[in-house]
């Protein structure tokens, strides 16, 4: 996992050199590719960037406490650091395990929310339009846009139906799981 890690941050590096070329720049579909790839590796780089500097720090208190002139009160600190060190080292490794696993390839599409007020009249589509309202304020929050295809309002501000489309980075991912009866 490491050398793959390590084979990333190059290509990483390279990447970031390259957005400065003003010949990618005047590319606009490589520059765009260009910072999509970025974007991608850039959580995963900077995990395994403080991964490698616990790694560090968990080596340099290694060597201390096997130091046979230092003292008792740095060996006790370097004991500290070495514990503090091999306990974010298991968190950061769990975290770019987790960064590293395959994405879905419809994550980055964008969706279409469909709700329905159902059996319950008025109340029903009330909850509706607040089930729309709740999408609606998760969607400027990410600031992703949204579009209504389809509605079918009542007298009193409810939906007995409404069909509307969010587009965004990320949208799919995020709202992927968002299904059932309420």
């Amino acid at each position: 996992m490491f050398e793959k890690l390590l084979l990333m941050e190059t290509h990483y590096n390279e990447i970031n050199a390259k957005l400065s070329d003003p010949e990618i720049i005047a590319d606009r579909e490589q520059y765009a590719s260009l910072m999509k790839e970025f974007k991608n590796l850039t959580p995963v780089i900077e995990v395994f960037r403080r991964y490698k500097s616990a790694k560090n720090d968990f080596e340099e208190a290694k060597s201390l406490l096997n130091e046979s002139g230092a003292d008792a009160e740095l060996k006790e600190m370097a004991q500290l650091q070495l514990e503090d060190a091999k306990e974010q080292l298991a968190e950061l490794e769990q975290e770019l395990k987790i960064l590293l696993l395959p994405k879905d390839p419809n994550d980055e599409k964008n969706v279409i929310i469909e709700i329905r007020g159902g059996a319950g009249g008025e109340e029903a589509s009330l909850f509706a339009n607040s089930l729309y309202r709740m999408y609606s304020m998760y969607a400027e929050a990410h600031r992703w846009k949204q579009e209504i295809l389809y509605a079918n309002q009542t007298e009193l501000g409810g939906f007995k139906e409404i069909s509307f489309s969010i587009e965004g980075d990320g949208a799919y991912s995020r709202l992927k799981y968002e299904s059932g009866v309420h």
